[in-house]
């Protein structure tokens, strides 16, 4: 126990005291506070977007996954949210650039600046909050799951000791902290949990004999649909989708975006990022596979997503079995850390703002002092903390139901960003026609009074949602509506052509419909299919190098 005490304290206090030196390199200024003075270089933004979007759901989610559906669940998570990535160049140089002409902070203000419309400001707020608080108390819920295993305290003491760091740091360091303690974290996570599955599977011979183990006994973890018959073609589809449309619409991504140091540091983040899905995403899978030998089935009610904390207990010494629960620690600080100050941000420009610049000259307000400004959104910080936690008191599903129902959600607000952007005819009573026609049907689904056919909610919602934007803007625009925004103006048609039809061919193999049910293995015991799906990657990586350079190149060398 004192050695899972001092490894822990140790972690927690590293984590303080990275807040406590970015506060010596701030600036007393709500632009540093929130975005690191739009500095980040390309490899820092790289590693903060990672650990930013890998979260409790990569480390306990995954292998909870894997132990209970097999690896069918690696390729469409490290090959879908790599392909995401591709989304980092299409709408992340030209919310980079009016970012940095016109001051932009959050998400929200991106469509206000485009339409002028309060309503559609307030509505694009008001779901991103709402489907964000959900998956934000993924992060405390991990943490109270970690640490009752790892020292034995109640889960929710727990849940509260990592948020009041997350919490600490936050404050003292914004988001210069956050990152730096994003890079240290995402570090942690790729060495620890690689130390994880090489261990564990080294408890049963190797990885190479613990695969073949479970594949004699269980070969539909072996094979897609996988075990239970989830992961069906149309299914698969669904999650290649989702991850597409949802993953820049998180706050805390999008809000990356303002924060780069220029167009380039975009390109290197979408050309790295494949890379890093196809290796990482692999561990936790794997580790849920071998579980099956330490359980093959788990306690009364225990969830799937406690499989790693459950089978470090029973293989690894104390040591391993803390440093790889500081791994998955680091996965759900280093989201939680972003989608507070996010949020908060959102809180403090998009509310307190408006609000101040209306009644701000009366004498309850001056009795506030200045206005808006950095410590507002620290404020903000700890009320969000508070709901967050208060959410994870009692939770609402496991973490695959809660991210595949609050995904969609934000999946909804994409086609109004691209229409923002790029469509002359764009209209914000559209806009927010099609935002609130979408979540209707997110609702619609989760109370089951409507079925997707074969495949999940958010291609059915988000096909609608498209459409009732397209339609309500031709209608309802008249004239023009908003000047598009140029994406690869030195692009010639030909050239566009040609890249969409190889991203199109490479999307088209992930989706791999021909090797269903093939449950071959090759190296080291793994599916033959998942070797491919990380080839799959690398062409990807590649790709985005390629493209990205184009893309960005003319925005760059204006600069």
């Amino acid at each position: 126990m004192a050695i899972r005490l001092t490894i822990i304290v140790l972690y927690l206090a590293t984590l303080i005291g990275i807040g406590v030196v970015a506060r010596t390199r701030a600036r007393r200024h709500p632009d540093d506070y929130f975005l690191a003075s739009r500095s980040l270089p390309g490899w820092v933004l790289f590693l903060t977007m990672a650990a930013t979007n890998f979260s409790a759901f990569t480390v306990f989610g995954f292998s909870g996954a894997g132990w209970q559906m097999g690896y069918g669940f690696y390729p469409v998570m490290a090959f879908g949210t790599g392909f995401m990535a591709l989304a980092f160049l299409l709408i992340g140089p030209p919310i980079w650039r009016l970012g940095k002409e016109y001051g932009l902070v959050t998400p929200p203000e991106l469509v206000f600046h485009r339409s002028g419309s309060r309503a559609l400001r307030l509505t694009f707020l008001v779901v991103m909050t709402t489907f964000t608080l959900p998956y934000l108390a993924i992060q405390p819920m991990a943490a109270g799951y970690a640490l009752q295993s790892l020292l034995g305290i109640p889960y929710y003491a727990g849940a509260a000791i990592a948020t009041a760091v997350v919490v600490a740091y936050i404050l003292l360091g914004g988001l210069r902290g956050e990152v730096w303690a994003d890079i240290f974290q995402g570090f942690m996570m790729i060495a620890f949990m690689t130390l994880a599955l090489f261990w564990v599977a080294g408890a049963y011979g190797g990885l190479a004999a613990a695969n073949r183990a479970v594949a004699s006994q269980w070969p539909q973890l072996f094979a897609r649909p996988g075990l239970g018959g989830v992961l069906t073609p149309g299914v698969w589809f669904g999650y290649m989708i989702l991850w597409f449309l949802c993953d820049p619409m998180f706050p805390q991504l999008f809000q990356r975006f303002y924060a780069a140091r220029n167009p380039r540091a975009l390109a290197v983040t979408a050309a790295l990022y494949p890379l890093v899905t196809g290796f990482l995403f692999l561990l936790p899978v794997a580790i849920g596979v071998v579980g099956r030998l330490a359980f093959p089935a788990l306690p009364a009610g225990v969830a799937a997503d406690r499989i790693l904390p459950l089978v470090l207990h029973q293989v690894a010494p104390a040591w391993v079995e803390t440093l790889v629960v500081c791994a998955g620690l680091a996965a759900l600080i280093s989201t939680l850390d972003s989608q507070l100050l996010t949020l908060s941000a959102m809180a403090t420009r998009d509310v307190w703002a408006p609000l101040w610049a209306k009644y701000g000259r009366t004498p309850a307000a001056r009795a506030l002092g200045a206005a808006p400004s950095s410590w507002v959104g620290r404020g903000f910080v700890v009320l969000l903390a508070l709901v967050g936690l208060a959410i994870a008191y009692r939770p609402p599903g496991t973490f695959v139901e809660i991210t595949t129902e609050t995904f969609t959600g934000l999946a909804v607000l994409f086609p109004t960003v691209v229409g923002a952007l790029y469509w002359r005819r764009f209209d914000a009573r559209a806009a927010v026609g099609s935002i609130i026609v979408g979540e209707g049907l997110v609702v619609a689904f989760h109370l089951h009074w409507l079925s997707p056919v074969g495949t999940l909610p958010v291609v059915p919602v988000v096909a609608a949602t498209t459409l009732v934007l397209a339609l309500g803007s031709l209608v309802l625009c008249r004239g023009r509506g908003v000047e598009p925004v140029a994406l690869a103006p030195q692009l010639s048609r030909r050239a566009k052509i040609v890249w969409a039809a190889v991203f199109l061919a490479l999307f088209a193999a992930a989706n791999d419909v021909w090797a269903w049910g093939d449950g071959r293995t090759w190296l080291l015991g793994f599916p033959w299919w998942v070797w491919a799906c990380a080839a799959l990657c690398v062409l990807l990586s590649i790709a985005f190098w390629l493209f990205g350079r184009q893309v960005t190149k003319e925005a760059t060398e204006e600069l």
